[in-house]
């Protein structure tokens, strides 16, 4: 076994990883850990005279310090979930406010004083000192440009 590689080991660690786990899921993740664990020490530049005990003895060791271990967190059901999910929102949300930056500056202008609170197609020509007219043709062109670039339906 002294000049085995870890290829020609993996067969001979799976096997025993396999006896030292519950499930094949945990015994693959073990082997990987132990392999890992290996190659960082070769890539640090250590020798390793004799790779197959090495490899049985780290091995076993990964798995030791996997039983010592806290318990892995259980998951948690979808109804255990106190809060409703916001990221979904949030991306949302910034999605449509770049679009709003990537609008033209006149149409920016009004779609941020829109996102701010302001409705009032009066109070709105007035801040920005036109005819409502224009608020509204602007405000059109706004919206079915954000529609386009955000991919949503009127």
């Amino acid at each position: 076994m002294q000049n085995t590689s870890l290829e020609d080991l993996m067969p001979l660690l799976q096997r025993r990883a396999r006896r030292l786990t519950p499930s094949p899921a945990d015994a693959e993740d073990l082997m990987q850990d132990a392999l890992l664990r290996i190659l960082q020490r070769l890539k640090k530049g250590h020798s390793i005279d004799k790779l197959g005990p090495y490899a049985m003895r780290t091995l076993h060791n990964q798995a030791r310090m996997k039983w010592r271990g806290p318990p892995p967190p259980e998951e948690l059901e979808d109804d255990a979930v106190a809060v409703d999910p916001v990221a979904l929102t949030r991306l949302e949300c910034a999605d449509a406010l770049q679009a709003i930056d990537a609008l033209p500056a006149d149409q920016a202008a009004l779609m941020r004083l829109i996102c701010s609170g302001e409705t009032s197609p009066a109070t709105l020509a007035h801040q920005l000192d036109v005819p409502v007219g224009t608020v509204m043709s602007r405000l059109a062109r706004a919206r079915a440009r954000l529609r386009d670039t955000l991919g949503t339906a009127e």
